[in-house]
C-alpha cells in the first residue's frame, strides 16, 4: 500500500513537472533565466545548475551555438563548411582571434561547439585560476594549432584526431596582463609553487568544459601542451 502510494505521488510530481516545463517552453509561465532550462545560454552568466543542460542544447543545435557566441564578448567569423579529405573537414565552424578577456596568439578556425567550450573555459576557469594563483589576468593564450587533417598523435594509420574536424585546440602557454609568460613545458613541473598550482587549476577547469583534456601527465607527447577537444569520448588526464 505504502509503495503504491509513493509511486503515485512520484508519478504525479513527474507529470506536474512535465506540465510546468511545457508551459515554460511555450512562454506561458515566466521564470528567471537562471531557473529556466529553455532560456538562451549566456556565456557571461555565472554558471549554475542548468548551465550544463543549456550548453548541451547549444552544442547540438548550430543556431543556438551561434546565438550564444553572438551574445558573448567575442567575434566569431563563420567559414564555409569544407570536406578536405577522408574523415577531414568541418561544419558550423568559424575564425576566432580573441575571447572575452584574452587574445589568441594567432587566429584559429574551430567548430562552434569548440569555440563555445573555449569561451566558457577562458571566462569561468582560466581567468579565475590566474587571479587566484598569480594575481593577474590571462591576456593571451598561446596555442599550437587547431584544424589539421591527421590521425591521432600524427600516426600514419588509425583514427582521425579531433583536430581533423576543427574540434580541438592545443594550448602551450599563457601570457598574463602583467607581462609574465608561462608555458606547459617550463612551468608544469616548475619550482614555483604558484605557477604549478595555476597549471593544475587550468587543467582541471578545462575538464569541466571540454570532452577531452590531456595534459603533460597523460604521456610524453603532451609534455608541452594541453590538448582540449569536443565530440569524442570523455577523458581528464
Amino acid at each position: 500500500m505504502a509503495l503504491r502510494l509513493a509511486r503515485a505521488v512520484i508519478g504525479g510530481l513527474a507529470l506536474l513537472l512535465l506540465g510546468l516545463m511545457l508551459l515554460v517552453a511555450a512562454g506561458r509561465v515566466t521564470v528567471p533565466p537562471e531557473l529556466n532550462p529553455f532560456a538562451p545560454l549566456d556565456i557571461r552568466d555565472e554558471p549554475g545548475f542548468l548551465t550544463a543542460f543549456k550548453v548541451s542544447r547549444a552544442r547540438a543545435d548550430p543556431g543556438l551555438c551561434r546565438a550564444a557566441l553572438d551574445r558573448a564578448d567575442l567575434r566569431f567569423d563563420a567559414v564555409p563548411d569544407q570536406v578536405t579529405g577522408e574523415g577531414c573537414g568541418f561544419a558550423n565552424a568559424g575564425r576566432v582571434a580573441r575571447l572575452s578577456r584574452a587574445t589568441l596568439s594567432s587566429p584559429v578556425v574551430l567548430s562552434c561547439r569548440a569555440v563555445l567550450a573555449l569561451a566558457l573555459y577562458e571566462r569561468h576557469g582560466l581567468s579565475r585560476a590566474a587571479r587566484e594563483h598569480l594575481g593577474s589576468e590571462v591576456a593571451r593564450i598561446e596555442h599550437m594549432g587547431t584544424y589539421s587533417c591527421r590521425n591521432i598523435n600524427h600516426a600514419p594509420a588509425g583514427r582521425r584526431s579531433r583536430h581533423a574536424t576543427a574540434d580541438a585546440i592545443d594550448i602551450g602557454g599563457f601570457v598574463l596582463a602583467d607581462g609574465r609568460r608561462l608555458t606547459l613545458l617550463g612551468d608544469w613541473s616548475s619550482e614555483d609553487a604558484a605557477r604549478v598550482a595555476f597549471m593544475r587549476h587550468a587543467r582541471d577547469a578545462a575538464c569541466r568544459w571540454f570532452d577531452v583534456t590531456l595534459s603533460p601527465v597523460f604521456n610524453a607527447l603532451h609534455r608541452d601542451h594541453f590538448h582540449l577537444d569536443m565530440g569524442g569520448g570523455r577523458a581528464c588526464r
